[in-house]
């Protein structure tokens, strides 16, 4: 294998514009390259919870998030290149079987669970929100060109899969999750697509 980066400062963005893999330049701010950023960022939001130290009980997510970073090098190159498909079906399918695994010894919820509930899980948190983003500007995306319809499935699947394993890495680390109280007194109401797209 070549060099990739031989020369890192090239200067070619300089007037405003991007390279995607096939040659084409794009404004940086165009829906690609932001679903391209997005993408990205989740995956350095996933890079940050895995330097997180994970408490007991909650080891086993690190090689799973492992393999989601190579999954997610895999996308952001299927975007990068207009027309590629790099996400198939059996990666989506693997990600359910990763939220049913981590699933299946959690109670059932009957409250929203709040962001936190230790260190890993409030970065397991940041992580899907940061998912749920990237999902939209792919959509965006997707409304005006083609994106492959496994690529959306797999980002939708994955803030799941984040979200189930910020409810286990907080009760490994502190034995439960914090849940929002639905009556504490007056205030504003809100909601949440932590378990809706």
């Amino acid at each position: 294998m070549g060099h990739r980066l031989s020369k890192i400062v090239t200067r070619t963005g300089d007037d405003g514009t991007t390279g995607l893999g096939d040659g084409t330049r794009l404004p940086k701010d165009a829906a690609r390259v932001e679903a391209m950023g997005s993408v990205d960022e989740l995956n350095c939001a996933l890079g940050v919870l895995l330097c997180t130290p994970m408490p007991p009980g909650g080891a086993g997510a690190s090689g799973c998030l492992i393999e989601i970073q190579h999954d997610l090098f895999d996308l952001g190159g299927e975007l990068a290149v207009p027309g590629a498909r790099a996400i198939d079906a059996a990666r989506v399918a693997w990600l359910e079987a990763q939220i049913e695994q981590f699933n299946a010894a959690l109670p059932s919820l009957k409250e929203f669970v709040l962001p936190g509930g230790g260190t890993a899980a409030a970065a397991c948190h940041l992580a899907r929100a940061i998912g749920r983003r990237a999902e939209r500007r792919c959509w965006a995306l997707a409304r005006a060109e083609p994106v492959g319809s496994e690529l959306l499935r797999y980002l939708n699947r994955l803030s799941d899969l984040l979200f189930v394993l910020s409810r286990v890495l907080a009760r490994a680390e502190r034995g439960s999750e914090p849940l929002w109280q639905r009556r504490r007194g007056a205030g504003p109401r809100g909601g949440s697509d932590q378990q809706r797209p």
